[in-house]
């Protein structure tokens, strides 16, 4: 049977180290990027942080509390970005079969490469030493015949690790895996799974196809499949973009409408900009709100034919904002998000204007 090769890479701690990067003041030094000490969320850690119990995801006063000296700084995604585009011309130098998930993970097929190596795991070394003595960041990598074990095997060896699962050693590495750390096992799948008796991957493999499916839907067959170390997913490199989003997280909370129907405008404004960039027509328009209590409320509105003008936008946009007001409790975050991409138009305005 012949396997495929793919490398998953992921970058260590990546906003944080791109901060450390360009601010030297601050390398050695426990940083959260995103929040501040009174409000918000931390999407990055450093790894000086990471000592502390700080994560990505908690809330910035809980990190601050369990690190006093932690250093908050602003996300600068541009400069993300820039940096994640260097990093995939050296992923392009061995395989055009990459699928990025972030801009700081993906996934590489590398079964056949530019440089015609066999050896995947010296593929994936070679990458980390290019990140490293090129762009001076650390990358882990885990290498694997299939997507979900490359996945599971990045996270083994943290930070600057390299490791491998070959198929012989699948079964074995997934037995004595803990169900919480499997690709695609959220917290709350976790714990119904704990409330099941599976607690690593060898009780997951005591259940039959049926019994899954009956427990968890739609996913029952991919647990079924991951716990026999089965992923027939290939490395997309072309992914279907399903959403184009817009949101801003406050420094203040919000409870007035005026203010609300403000701040959502301009939001609803910075989407229609995006929406014209992607060229492809969408028909679902979703608005997200966020109270103080960290309570999420959505609405959704998807129309007959696609949004093809500003107007139409609006126009939908607004009747969203209206059925959220007024507002019973302060509000810390507004988003909006257009979905529903179609390649050809179904509705035609009675005059189609593009914006320059």
């Amino acid at each position: 049977m012949a396997f495929r090769k793919i490398i998953h890479i992921d970058m260590d701690a990546f906003y944080a180290s791109v901060e450390q990067l360009d601010f030297p003041e601050l390398r050695g030094k426990p940083v959260a990027v995103g929040g501040s000490a009174e409000r918000g969320v931390v999407a990055a850690a450093s790894y000086e942080a990471r000592k502390f119990g700080v994560r990505s995801a908690m809330s910035s006063k809980i990190a601050a509390r369990k690190c006093p000296g932690l250093i908050f700084i602003r996300p600068r995604f541009e400069r993300y970005k820039e940096i994640s585009r260097s990093i995939h011309e050296i992923f392009h130098r061995y395989t055009d079969n990459i699928e990025p998930l972030s801009l700081d993970e993906a996934f590489l097929d590398v079964t056949f490469n530019k440089i015609d190596l066999s050896s995947a795991t010296f593929i994936a070394q070679a990458i980390k030493n290019d990140i490293r003595n090129e762009l001076n960041l650390i990358a882990s990598a885990g290498v694997s015949y299939n997507k979900f074990l490359a996945k599971m095997a990045s996270d083994q060896d943290k930070p600057d690790g390299l490791f491998v699962i070959r198929p012989q050693d699948a079964l074995d590495f997934i037995h004595t895996l803990p169900i919480g750390k499997f690709f695609g096992v959220g917290k709350v799948t976790a714990e119904k799974m704990n409330g099941l008796g599976i607690f690593h991957g060898s009780d997951l493999e005591k259940f039959s196809l049926d019994q899954l499916n009956h427990h968890f839907g739609k996913s029952g067959s991919y647990f079924y499949n991951i716990a026999r170390g089965i992923d027939h997913r290939e490395v997309q490199s072309e992914r279907e973009r399903k959403s184009i989003a817009v949101e801003n997280t406050f420094s203040a909370d919000i409870y007035d409408s005026n203010k609300f129907r403000r701040e959502a405008s301009a939001i609803l404004e910075k989407l229609w900009e995006r929406y014209q960039r992607f060229g492809q027509p969408g028909k679902t328009l979703n608005l997200k709100i966020k109270f103080n209590d960290f309570v999420q409320l959505t609405r959704a509105q998807t129309r007959p034919g696609q949004f093809l003008t500003r107007a139409a936008f609006e126009e939908t946009g607004n009747h969203l904002v209206e059925q959220v007001l007024p507002l019973d409790r302060p509000v810390r975050l507004i988003g909006f998000q257009i979905s529903g991409f179609q390649q050809e138009i179904t509705e035609l305005p009675a005059q189609m204007t593009l914006d320059f």
